[in-house]
């Protein structure tokens, strides 16, 4: 896999790609430039990314998974010195360990009794962290990235937070990952048991927090994650010997990846590797089940072939298909059938367990795009527009029926797509 990087209306993105370059079809090109969905969409997109920075209407708190997602767009539309103060927010939180908060809220505002986290650095602000999840800190590190790459601030690099520099509490917080985090046995990264990229585990009733029910695990997308900030570490950073270092790391986790998370017979990752076994009865195949999420970004990480980009796509399309689901944004199919998961709401086909979200779906497109696969990305992309439009916004997710479901306004879902468009319109 090569990395090249290219420009995106002005925004400078590091993405997957082939070495071969694709021809574009002109009748395609010319159907693309002329389909008034695309500006439609990225227009509305501007529209809301204009202002705020919190999840979306349902969200109090910014989030850093979300705000790595839509950061660049909000430097485009936004206030830009907001926008690195709420990066440098998530260092002020930073915990000794190295480890990055989810998000944070104005003190006093939250409608979530989670076990808050405050710092004197950020007086006016409380914390939290949803323990089942291990992408935080690489989030993170994705999202400075990308803000460089728009704004060009270097400066933020040195910016001292405590005594220590940006820079260096990147690196604090990749330590984190492969000292609390890091499973000796496989080489991976480890977080509690999820469905895909999600945050609720079936041992508990609410199921955000690890504990001594949690059954650690190892999967695609926490460990593709982890070797996309690496990269992004590695191009931000000046010193040879530290770039040398974090490429083998990266090299050693990517080459463990293929070692012990793909099926190579049945061209797909596996959902999980136990440490301590498995919440679910032994009767259950858990690995019929393909994750849609952590695909896309194990795409985006350079981990797959252009014929199992392709082959990937392919098989979302035919579980979109056999699930009756809108589009590729479903989350996995088959899904966890209702009763494995405590959390009684976390049933077939609603949230993370099969709802269709935009806000990986829009990622996949962009994949397909840096990997030459135009007319499947124009195919990918279609629904998720037509859902935007007939539904009057960004919805967090939709239902089978493609009917509007959790948090309005979802800037993670505006963030994706807008990108996806964005470097749609740049190739033809």
């Amino acid at each position: 896999m090569v990395k090249r990087i290219f420009a995106i209306i002005g925004i400078v993105s590091a993405v997957a790609c082939s070495t071969n370059k694709k021809a574009i079809d002109q009748q395609l090109a010319t159907t693309i430039r002329n389909d008034q969905r695309l500006q439609t969409v990225s227009a509305k997109a501007e529209t809301l990314l204009h202002d705020g920075l919190n999840a979306g209407s349902g969200y109090g708190e910014i989030w850093i998974r979300d705000l790595n997602t839509f950061i660049e767009l909000a430097c485009k539309t936004g206030d830009v010195k907001k926008i690195r103060e709420a990066l440098l927010t998530f260092f002020k939180f930073q915990r000794e360990d190295g480890n990055i908060v989810d998000g944070y809220i104005p003190k006093g505002t939250s409608q979530i009794s989670y076990d808050f986290i405050y710092s004197p650095l950020a007086p006016d602000f409380a914390a939290h962290k949803n323990t089942v999840e291990t992408d935080q800190e690489s989030s993170l590190i994705q999202a400075i990235n990308k803000y460089i790459n728009v704004t060009h601030d270097t400066s933020l690099l040195n910016e001292v937070v405590a005594g220590r520099t940006v820079a260096q509490r990147m690196e604090d917080a990749m330590n984190f990952l492969l000292t609390k985090r890091y499973s000796e046995k496989y080489g991976l990264i480890w977080g509690g048991t999820t469905i895909d990229w999600g945050d609720v585990q079936p041992e508990h009733e609410w199921g955000v927090v690890l504990d001594s029910s949690s059954h650690p695990a190892i999967d695609i997308y926490d460990n593709a994650m982890f070797v996309i900030a690496m990269n992004n570490y590695v191009a931000m950073i000046s010193d040879a010997n530290k770039k040398k270092q974090w490429l083998q790391t990266r090299d050693q986790l990517s080459k463990n990846i293929r070692t012990y998370l793909w099926d190579a017979s049945k061209q797909k990752f596996i959902p999980h590797v136990y440490l301590k076994g498995s919440p679910f009865p032994a009767s259950f195949d858990e690995n019929a089940i393909y994750y849609h999420g952590g695909t896309a970004i194990a795409i985006e990480a350079g981990l797959l072939s252009e014929k199992e980009i392709l082959a990937s796509y392919k098989q979302m399309q035919q579980n979109v298909k056999e699930a009756g689901a809108p589009s590729i944004g479903l989350t996995v199919h088959p899904v966890y059938p209702k009763g494995l998961f405590k959390n009684t709401w976390l049933v077939p086909y609603y949230y993370q367990n099969g709802g269709d979200w935009p806000w990986f779906g829009g990622r996949m497109v962009q994949q397909l795009i840096a990997n030459g696969y135009y007319k499947e990305a124009y195919e990918a992309l279609s629904p998720m527009l037509d859902m935007i439009i007939k539904n009057g916004g960004f919805s967090e997710w939709y239902d089978l029926k493609g009917a509007p479901n959790g948090s309005g306004q979802f800037r993670g879902s505006a963030g994706a797509l807008w990108k996806a468009i964005a470097i749609m319109n740049e190739k033809m």
